[in-house]
């Protein structure tokens, strides 16, 4: 298998939309989900359909033992992985700070950090040369909420995106004489269903005027510039954090 990518939180949104697009540039798709497994099947049948080759994966990747089951899985079925998109990441209901509670704190770092650095500690065990690798990419998903800070709404959310900045600034420079280039993109207003499960169904449509470029951005967007980054196009960028937000 000469490209195998795993992305989790592969069976909706900029996770399924950039399931296909890898797919349509010659990767092996490894669909991650949480619970919903007919959405991911749906992903899979997609690009199987169109002669890709895919496979649906579960695992919560806030739960070591399953994160670490799941790329033995996809050890077994496509062997090493080449790329690796943290995708997966939740928000929650819209709130001040002065109301957050811990358990929600712990689940937001839980899925949203710690799931990202136990994917990436079983990618790089992989993918670096330290380790009998050939390299590979990691890409993590941030969001713009990170500068921006979310008040009054996901404090938590951004703060947790923040860390997720600093983890790929460091991840980066840790690995990029190992063969492994690790960047993050920024999303901004996207037309996805996080919204809605935020409590905010309409929040698109609200925020589309305080964005420069007055609209919404695309899943299909955001995935072109994560597959950009995990191919040979962008073979010198490493460390980098890509904004696609229209200019917010």
């Amino acid at each position: 298998m000469s490209q195998l990518v795993l992305i989790t939180g592969g069976s909706r949104g900029i996770g399924a939309a950039t399931a296909l697009m890898a797919a349509r540039h010659g990767y092996a798709v490894a669909v991650n989900y949480t619970a919903n497994s007919l959405a991911a099947d749906e992903v899979v049948r997609q690009i199987r359909q169109t002669g890709g080759q895919a496979m649906a994966v579960q695992a919560d990747v806030a739960v070591e033992t399953q994160v670490v089951a799941m790329f033995e899985k996809i050890d077994a079925k496509f062997g090493r992985l080449t790329a690796l998109v943290n995708n997966a990441g939740v928000v929650d209901q819209t709130t001040r700070v002065e109301a957050i509670t811990l358990a929600r704190l712990q689940r937001m770092f839980e899925i949203n950090v710690f799931g990202s650095f136990l994917c990436a500690r079983e990618a790089v065990r992989r993918m670096s040369t330290r380790h009998g690798g050939a390299g590979g990419a990691i890409v993590n998903v941030s969001s713009v909420a990170s500068r921006l800070g979310s008040p009054g709404q996901y404090v938590d959310y951004a703060a947790a995106k923040g860390a997720i900045d600093s983890f790929t600034i460091g991840l980066a420079k840790e690995v990029a004489a190992e063969g492994i280039r690790v960047n993050a993109v920024r999303p901004g207003i996207i037309e996805t269903g996080i919204h809605a499960s935020g409590g905010l169904p309409d929040r698109v449509r609200d925020m589309a005027p305080l964005v420069p470029m007055q609209r919404a951005g695309s899943a299909e967007e955001v995935a072109e510039s994560i597959v950009w980054l995990m191919g040979a196009s962008s073979s010198y960028t490493t460390g980098a954090l890509l904004d696609v937000a229209g200019g917010r």
